[in-house]
């Protein structure tokens, strides 16, 4: 069972929560509409792509379990669930530390720090790659012998346990910091001033960064984010924007040694040593339309992410939710496209407007005559509403287009 899946009204319900409790203490500038935006955009792209490459990851864990366990482990004993927990969180903050100490770690694990803010929806921003990346930290638990369903069930509830510590709304906690990760502990690991750089590594137990040199109590406010800024609210970019710069850095040495060594090195590696941050921290990144193209976005958004969620219940590998995952990126492109203010979005949402309506009548139309009668049916109900979002959206974005270099408050695109 995907429990994070099952989790994720109660995520949406959480972030609403936060949010009111932030607008009405008079500190909703926690939150900005277009990082929220960006940061669900790459949670989506992570659970959507994850129903293809879970069938990898997960099999892996299988086949070595059925070939090379040492022992059978019985899934009704319950020190077996608690010493399989300890062990998950244990390798997951070896994962966690070796991703930042290693570039082509880091290069996935990197979009899950690139927001600079720090608010619940944060904890949904998810590298598509890390999955791929983490699931050889956790073969030796195939090979001691604990059960796949064990730990899938228990890597599920360590996920679980950081959603809430990606807040500011939540101070310190006392005694139970001395034990388990904490909101403050996480605001440090967030931060990018170079004293909490590669800290508090810890998914749910916060002892293996005091055991292992690597606890740093949080201090003054963070500045939150990476010391080299995305600068996009796109989230498809998130995920190859620092594989592409590792890409042009290794093309741009001689030696073919300290080519491998630029994506084993730690970040800011270069042939002669690891540059150290400078302690600038960059201005925020502040693309933004204004209200009604905010408004435009949130609606399109919104209709990817219930497609999203569809998908992600189903759990199908077949090439109708290869296609609707398709659809899905290209909505989440041209949405952050317009939040960033780029030329290209304007074709290519009337692009996808297009296909949206020609998909939604060839559906309608094949799904109304059943016999004699005349029928929606299951699929041609949410195709029709796709005609009328598609044609109700074209005068929109039609307005929207006018303002090109206007210079107003409403310009959808950079100059």
């Amino acid at each position: 069972m995907d429990y994070i899946a099952l989790a994720i009204p109660v995520f949406v319900a959480l972030i609403a929560i936060e949010w009111v409790v932030l607008r009405v203490t008079g500190r909703r500038h926690f939150y900005r509409f277009a990082d929220s935006v960006a940061n669900v955009g790459t949670g989506i792209i992570q659970q959507v792509s994850g129903i293809f490459f879970k069938v990898v990851v997960v099999g892996m864990y299988f086949a070595l379990h059925a070939r090379a366990a040492t022992w059978a482990i019985p899934l009704d004993s319950v020190l077996a669930w608690c010493v399989c927990f300890v062990l998950v969180d244990f390798l997951y903050y070896w994962f966690h530390r070796i991703s930042h100490e290693m570039n082509a770690l880091w290069a996935a694990h990197v979009v899950h720090h690139q927001s600079e803010e720090f608010n619940l929806s944060v904890a949904l921003r998810q590298s598509a790659f890390q999955p791929l990346c983490s699931a050889f930290f956790y073969l030796p638990l195939a090979l001691i012998g604990f059960p796949p369903v064990m730990f899938v069930a228990i890597s599920s509830f360590d996920t679980l346990y950081q959603f809430w510590i990606h807040t500011r709304t939540i101070g310190r906690l006392g005694p139970f910091e001395h034990v388990f990760v904490t909101p403050s502990h996480h605001r440090v690991h967030h931060g990018s001033n170079p004293k909490y750089l590669d800290r508090n590594h810890g998914g749910t137990f916060i002892i293996w960064d005091k055991v292992f040199g690597t606890f740093q109590e949080e201090e003054e406010e963070p500045d939150y984010g990476v010391t080299l800024p995305l600068s996009s609210w796109n989230p498809i970019w998130a995920n190859f924007h620092t594989w592409k710069n590792l890409v042009h850095q290794a093309r741009g040495i001689d030696s073919w040694m300290d080519r491998i060594r630029v994506f084993t090195k730690p970040p800011g590696w270069e042939p002669g040593g690891v540059v150290p941050p400078t302690g600038v921290i960059p201005p925020k990144y502040a693309a933004g339309p204004g209200a009604s193209t905010n408004l435009y976005v949130g609606i399109h958004f919104a209709t990817a992410f219930l497609v999203s969620v569809w998908l992600i219940y189903q759990g199908r590998v077949d090439w109708e939710s290869a296609g609707l995952l398709g659809v899905v990126l290209w909505t989440l492109a041209d949405c952050s496209g317009l939040l960033d203010g780029r030329r290209w979005t304007l074709l290519a949402e009337w692009a996808r407007l297009g296909v949206l309506a020609a998909a939604g009548v060839v559906t309608v139309f094949g799904a109304v005559h059943v016999g004699h009668a005349v029928s929606l049916g299951d699929e041609g109900v949410p195709a029709l509403l796709l005609v009328a979002l598609a044609l109700l959206s074209a005068p929109w974005l039609w307005r929207m287009g006018k303002t090109l270099g206007s210079g107003s408050a409403e310009t959808v695109f950079a100059p």
